[in-house]
């Protein structure tokens, strides 16, 4: 089978992908370029990331590493059993995706699985690691913030889960703001100014959010056509959204299941626009309690070692096969310049068009 290849690249850092199907590149270009860059390219002998639709060598793999004492983790909320080699060489399988991985030292990243969708997810989760461990050793630091941009100028939201991350980004994209991030950036110190790059990834929106949105009916309309969202939705939002159900829905572990978006839909489906980068101007603080009159607060907040990613706090991604540095870039420089920017505490509440006049006041450039 012939091989495809794309090659992805943001802030002078690269990582091409080769694969023998074209479903997988495919997917990469969709996931990488509306908010990185992605271009279809030659295939390349020395491609950081070989994906492979090849079941014989996922049971190899498979069969090897269960043969061997191997530890296990969670990775993307599925199970990895993983062993290492004296030698570093990692050898990994995930049995219920059907997927197996090897990664030799100084060598490719070798991805395999059983089936096109599988293997273009994994492969879009670990070259996206290949450029994080590019970018951190650049430099780069991951904050868990939202952001929007307008000219340039881009608005960090940060807070626990649940504060609004999500929803004040939302609001903010609606009325001509270009989203950034919904959820975690990538942010480092450029002489006196803090660039921030997207963290590509399909976008979560909660049911009760897409209906005060306006969004609900379109997105039901679409689904009920046929088009898909992206496949790590539960099935349970799925049939929600087929049935017409706007109430929320949640996991037994209190996490809420959401509609996922790939990121192209953000467009094609929500009608924003995206940003590729931006430079911090001002850190919103917002805090949603049902009924509340959207107001500023009276309260000093200010970015914390906390709100940064580090390997002890990444609990979806854990570094398996070594691509991340060991040293992380020190936060500090970043606190002093993110200390300096206007910022605001808010509470919001569920009016849209509330929160949506406060959030255009706190954002005007000229406050």
């Amino acid at each position: 089978m012939p091989q495809t290849a794309v090659r992805i690249t943001t802030a002078a850092q690269a990582a091409t992908v080769t694969s023998n199907s074209p479903v997988v590149t495919d997917w990469a270009l969709r996931y990488f370029g509306p908010w990185w860059n992605a271009t279809s390219t030659a295939p390349d002998a020395n491609a950081a990331v070989i994906a492979d639709v090849n079941a014989v060598r996922v049971t190899e793999i498979a069969q090897r590493v269960a043969d061997r004492s191997h530890e296990e983790t969670l990775y993307a909320n599925s199970t990895m059993r993983v062993d290492r080699d004296d030698d570093g060489t990692v050898a990994a399988s995930q049995p219920d995706d059907k997927l197996a991985y090897r990664a030799e030292p100084g060598g490719p990243l070798r991805i395999y699985g059983c089936a096109d969708v599988p293997v273009a997810l994994a492969t879009a989760r670990l070259a996206r690691e290949v450029i994080r461990g590019q970018l951190l050793s650049d430099g780069w630091s991951i904050l868990h913030a939202s952001a929007v941009v307008r000219d340039g100028q881009t608005v960090l939201t940060l807070g626990d889960k649940g504060a609004g991350k999500t929803t004040t980004a939302l609001l903010l994209a609606r009325v001509g703001w270009q989203l950034l991030a919904n959820d975690r950036v990538f942010i480092r110190r450029e002489d006196d100014r803090l660039r921030v790059l997207p963290w590509p990834s399909a976008a979560a929106i909660g049911l009760g959010l897409l209906d005060a949105l306006g969004w609900y009916d379109q997105i039901r309309e679409r689904v009920q056509r046929g088009e898909q969202l992206h496949p790590t939705q539960h099935q349970k939002v799925t049939d929600a959204l087929h049935s017409g159900s706007r109430t929320p829905l949640w996991k037994e572990s209190g996490k809420e299941l959401k509609p996922q978006f790939f990121p192209d839909q953000l467009h094609s489906w929500l009608g924003l626009t995206l940003a590729t980068e931006g430079h911090s101007a001002r850190i919103l603080f917002p805090q949603i309690t049902p009924g509340a009159e959207p107001t500023v607060l009276d309260e000093e907040r200010t970015v914390r070692d906390a709100d940064f990613f580090t390997a002890g706090t990444e609990d979806r991604y854990p570094d398996v096969f070594g691509l991340l540095p060991s040293d992380l870039p020190d936060t500090q420089p970043l606190l002093e310049l993110l200390g300096d920017l206007p910022r605001k505490a808010l509470s919001l509440g569920h009016d849209v068009k509330a929160n949506t006049e406060l959030l255009t006041q706190v954002t005007d450039p000229t406050t």
